[in-house]
């Protein structure tokens, strides 16, 4: 949040690419920052005792982390559509993002919003980067992986719209999947052929509104 008071905000109003190459810059070096206190070798991360084995679930085993992990993910999200859509604040968020102009006028303190909305998305980051630690370990470059496939669905769910991150998500995992399991070769091209091919459909994405980012 000290960053987006300090280093984004100013950048405000120069178009995305702007704080999109100083916030990239500065997660290199947050990484770098990193390996050079605790060294670049990754390390295991635990599951916790009460949610290590397997569920029964009637017609399969599935392992308890990932079902809690499942939980978690469903219970924010559900939390951030009631944030978003049911709430004054999530009314002036989404004013915010159509014309901040506008909403100035009004009395509103745009600023302050904008950092506010900054610090959950960091803090959901950082809840995501304890959850997938049981599953992958820790490393300093575990969330680099991350940042090609959020850009995916970002871009097909569709700019400023969280049920299009939802969707989206969904839809690149499931492809995924079913390319390593029937033609493993493809795997990493198959998000960005989806990619492709909502773009030339639909260059907003699949619930992106068109003109938001203009």
């Amino acid at each position: 949040m000290l960053c987006e008071r300090w280093l984004i905000r100013p950048l405000y109003g120069r178009g995305i690419d702007y704080p999109l190459l100083l916030t990239f810059g500065l997660a290199y070096m947050m990484v770098e920052g990193v390996r050079i206190i605790w060294g670049k070798a990754g390390i295991p991360f635990d599951t916790p005792e009460a949610l290590q084995g397997a569920t029964n679930l009637g017609f399969a085993e599935f392992p308890t982390y990932r079902l809690f992990v499942i939980g978690v993910v469903a219970a924010l999200l559900a939390a951030l559509w009631l944030l978003i859509e049911k709430t004054s604040f999530g009314l002036i968020v989404r004013a915010g993002a159509r014309d901040p102009v506008i909403v100035r006028v009004l009395g509103v303190d745009v600023s302050r919003v904008w950092l506010v909305v900054f610090g959950v998305g960091t803090g959901i980051a950082a809840l995501a980067g304890v959850l997938s630690a049981p599953l992958q370990g820790v490393s300093p470059e575990m969330g680099t992986s991350v940042l090609t496939v959020a850009f995916v669905v970002t871009v097909v769910g569709g700019m400023g719209s969280l049920m299009g991150a939802v969707v989206a998500g969904l839809l690149v995992g499931v492809v995924e999947s079913m390319a390593v399991l029937f033609f493993p070769e493809a795997a990493k091209v198959s998000m960005f052929l989806i990619m492709a091919g909502v773009l030339l459909v639909r260059p907003q994405g699949l619930f992106g509104r068109a003109g938001l980012m203009s």
